[in-house]
Order: C-alpha cells, then structure tokens, then sequence
C-alpha cells in the first residue's frame, strides 16, 4: 500500500465537561427515588438521570475504576460501587487530549472511563435494542458525551450508550518497558471499549435494553475500533451486529514492530532517553505532557491499536482476508467527499497561503492553487503522481480543493472502504450506504471554506446524533435524519437494512443525499475504484 505523509493540521474547538458527583441519601429518599422514572439501578448502585419530553439520559456512569497511579497504562478494573443514588444528571470527564473537533472536549483527566446512556421516555413491552458508539478523533480526540443520543434513541425506539476509552498516549503506548505480566502493553483503549460492552451486558436490562441485542457502531477511529473488535477474541459475545462509518477494516493497524517504534519515538520526545528508567520516567510525567508530545496529526507521534499477539492477535485485515472474524451482520459505508475536511484543514492553518500567518493570529482562508494542487499530489505518491494527476486533470469549473479532494477521499476511503465491503459481502450479511448531502452543516469555527465541502468527513453525525457545532437541520435535513435513524435502528433490531444485501456479483449500495438521491450508484467508476485497486498492487 502506498503510505502518505499529511501536511500538520488540526480542526479544534469544544465545550467544558464536569465530572459526576455521587449523592447519598436516606431510606426514604431511596425509596422516593426508585419509584421516580429518573432512577434506575445498576450492579454498581443506582443513578438518577433526567427526563425530556421523549427521552431520558444517565451520564457520567463509571463502568470501571479511574485508571490512575498503578493503573496508568494497566487493562481496565472493575468499576466503584455506591450507596444511594449517584448523580447522572452531568458527564464524566473526557480523557486527556488536546482540542480537536467541535464536539470534543480539551482535558488533562485520567478520571475518564465512563459512560452515558439514552433511553426513549416511554416503557417498552419488549427489551429495547442497545446500540454502543465508540467516538472517532483519530485515537487522539473525543469523548462520548459529545454525540447526544436522544434523537436516536427516541425517534429509532433504541437504548444508546456512548463511551469515553482511553486515547493517545495513555490509551496506545506501546512501550515494551510498561509491559504487563503477559509481555503485552499498548491497546489499553480497546480494552477499555470491551469492559465498556460487558457493563452494557450486565446493566442493559435496567435501562429496558437488550443484552442479547448489541449493536456497536463508530465513525472514523470509532469504526477502525470496531474492526478490532470483531477481531478481538475478548470481545466474542459482547455484541451482535456491527456498523463502520467512514473507515475500512481494509486498512492496517500498526505492526508490533511499528508501535514499539512510536513508543521509543514517543520517549524521545518526551525526555525519556534512560533504558533503565524508562518506565519510571514516563510514569511520572503529567498527563499535560504527555498528551503535547502525542500532539496533533502530521506533526505528533501516531498512536493507535497494536497486533500485541493479546488483545489483538491479527490484524483485522488480515482477519477480514482469513474469515477469522465475529460472524455479524455489517453496515458499512462512507461519505462520498470525506476528504474535504483535511484540505479545508490545511487551509484552516493557512498552507496555501504565501505567507505564513503570524503567531497568535488566526489564519485567513487562501484557496489551493493549481500549483499547489499538483505538488501536493507530487509530495503525497511520488513516482506515481503522474499516474495521479492524469487520472485528476485539474477542472477549471472546480477549485483545486475539490479536486484534492477527491483523490483523497477515493485513495484514503473509497477503496478500501468498499474492498472491505465486498470481503464482508463473501462471509456475513453486508449493506453498503455512501452519504451523500451536498448541503450537510459545517463547523462554524475558524476561517470559512474557500470551496463547497459537500458530504466530507464527519457530515454525517448531525443526522444521526445531538452535536454541539451543528446547525438546526432544515426541513429537507430532518427528513434525510429521519430515513437515516430508521436505517440505523432498523439494523440494530433485525440485523437488516432497507434494501438489498451487498453481493460481489451486486455491489447495490444505498445512497443518502440531499434530495432523496437513493437507489443503485455506479460507486466503483465515480470513485476510481479499479484505478485505486491497480494503483496498491
């Protein structure tokens, strides 16, 4: 496969987020309370959450103990247990990260493994399907409080739970010198999504939830988590239906041999040079610290899961080559211009512009010139950028953006996202979808596009979820959001989607656009697949 070297950009911004607090009180309180629609009961005590007009949500839920002290860099512990009624009405704290998208949160916590469920109002007659999302953000960012799941939750008739998992550094580092009892170390983040779904198996049924329904679904890092999950063999049984937006078990995690070479990268940077105190050394150093030396995309260390030969034993894709996966019914599928929102990056830290913008001022928007658009090509595929840009001419009724888009999306996504597609297709029950709104929101932070970002990077979460940079979705949105939630729920409860399973012999994926666009998309010749396919060989 061809690796690329991106330019450094962040997209920032988010919100403060409070910890949870825990409440005791009397007997007949207690009493009070466990009749009041707000309190359930949980094998670690009980919460009291809040009530909306359709909805009711318990957040900042410890389902295991804060990992600090000897627990840095150790797999998840059980979580505490209380008496009385712990406040859920606030979220836990996100773990430590710098800013990142809007919905993320900066933090310098440790205290960060919780969790936040969202119910419909009303009682069901049957145990609801549960549906667990695991963030994106690069396995540097995110948290689970900033995917409100209420509209999912009570217009799909499902229990949602987001999950907070340890990220960067403290929740990938894989320093042979932190290593456990059994050799391994790194992976700490999937760890943690595992004790997350065997909470939701324990305490589904108090939340009117499933435990033999599980749906676990993530965008971007969020999806490339649950392709290790399904080839984790810790987390057999956890779940039984599976959803990847806008990533592909298609592509590699790191080698056991590449994340030691980060980890010893890692240590460099951060000071940690002695071999005979490594350990003690990165131990003491702040979570500040350590989450500025992962820094961001581009200009950091990438951390992410290890084949460690434990947790992850295979890569998955190599799992999803061998059939060694969680035999699930899959919904896979990406946004057709993903790669907007790095070029809208670049612009965002002022890349195209002739001069660099001066510390402490915010950049303006320069459009990428033509120029521009075929060095970056140059310096992304080297001797093959010939094969690239003769493939991507330059169309002078588009900006240049636009067309670095989309040899970005179509190499980064679109191939590997529907090859993984098609392999699942040969094995488990399989529906493809590409997300397609011209019109989606953008972020309203920093300088404004210089070009349209269509359907990129992350369109898709308005529809699906409460987020914080998200404009009031129109008449026509809220419809695509309607059809968009009932596909999702819809999965979770039966295993199916609207439409007809994706075969090798017909690759049907379904479309969702700004205009009802749906049915067959000729996806292979508008994204170059078999140019992609060709390209990697």
């Amino acid at each position: 496969m061809t690796s690329i070297s991106y330019p450094r950009w962040a997209v920032a911004v988010g919100a403060v987020v409070l910890a949870g607090s825990t409440v005791t009180v009397g007997p007949a309180a207690a009493n009070d309370h466990r009749r009041s629609a707000i309190v359930v009961w949980t094998d670690q005590g009980a919460v009291r959450g809040t009530v909306a007009a359709d909805h009711r949500t318990f957040q900042g839920i410890p389902y295991a103990s804060p990992p600090l002290g000897a627990l840095r860099w150790a797999p998840p512990q059980p979580g505490p247990t209380w008496t009385g009624v712990r406040d859920a009405t606030r979220p836990g704290g996100a773990c430590a990260q710098l800013k990142g998208l809007p919905m993320d949160t900066p933090s310098e916590s440790e205290d960060c493994l919780y969790l936040n469920v969202t119910t419909p109002r009303s009682s069901a007659r049957t145990p609801r399907p549960v549906m667990v999302f695991l963030h994106g953000g690069d396995f540097r960012f995110g948290s689970g409080d900033g995917y409100g799941g209420q509209r999912l939750a009570a217009a799909g008739d499902v229990i949602v739970v987001t999950v907070n998992y340890r990220i960067g550094a403290l929740g990938f580092l894989a320093h042979p010198a932190l290593a456990g009892r059994d050799g391994t170390t790194g992976n700490f983040g999937l760890q943690d999504q595992q004790a997350a779904l065997r909470w939701v198996g324990r305490n589904a049924p108090t939340f009117g939830g499933d435990p033999g329904n599980v749906t676990v679904f993530g965008q971007s890092a969020g999806a490339t988590s649950v392709c290790a999950q399904l080839a984790a063999p810790g987390s057999a049984g956890l779940f039984h239906r599976a959803i990847m937006q806008s990533n592909s078990c298609a592509n590699r995690v790191q080698t056991r041999t590449e994340a030691i070479a980060a980890a010893d990268e890692f240590a460099q940077r951060i000071g940690c040079t002695d071999p005979a105190v490594v350990a003690t050394c990165l131990r003491g150093r702040t979570p500040a610290r350590l989450i500025e030396t992962v820094g961001y995309p581009g200009a950091g260390v990438d951390l992410g899961p290890v084949v460690d030969g434990h947790t992850l034993p295979v890569d998955p894709a190599e799992a999803l080559t061998t059939g060694r996966l969680h035999r699930v019914p899959v919904l896979t599928g990406l946004n057709r211009d993903e790669s907007r929102l790095v070029v809208w990056g670049m612009e965002r830290i002022g890349l195209n512009c002739s001069e660099p913008p001066k510390p402490n001022q915010e950049p303006e928007s320069c459009p990428l010139t033509d120029e521009q658009y075929r060095d970056q090509v140059r310096a992304m595929f080297g001797d093959q950028a010939a094969k690239v840009l003769a493939r991507y001419p330059r169309d002078p009724a588009q900006p240049a953006s636009v067309t670095l888009g989309a040899v970005l999306t179509d190499h980064d996504y679109a191939e590997p996202v529907y090859s993984a597609a098609l392999a699942f297709a040969r094995r488990v029950p399989t529906f493809g979808y590409e997300f397609a709104d011209e019109d989606a929101p953008f972020f309203t932070e920093g300088p404004e596009p210089t070009f349209d970002t269509g359907a990129y990077h992350c369109a898709e979460l308005p529809y699906l979820f409460t987020v914080d940079y998200a404009e009031a979705l129109t008449p026509t949105r809220r419809r695509l959001s309607d059809e968009m939630v009932r596909t999702w729920s819809d999965f979770a409860r039966t295993g199916r989607a609207g439409w007809p399973r994706l075969r090798p012999e017909a690759p049907y994926l379904r479309v969702f656009g700004s205009a009802g666009e749906s049915g067959r998309t000729d996806f292979a010749a508008a994204h170059s697949y078999d140019f992609w396919r060709s390209f990697r060989r």
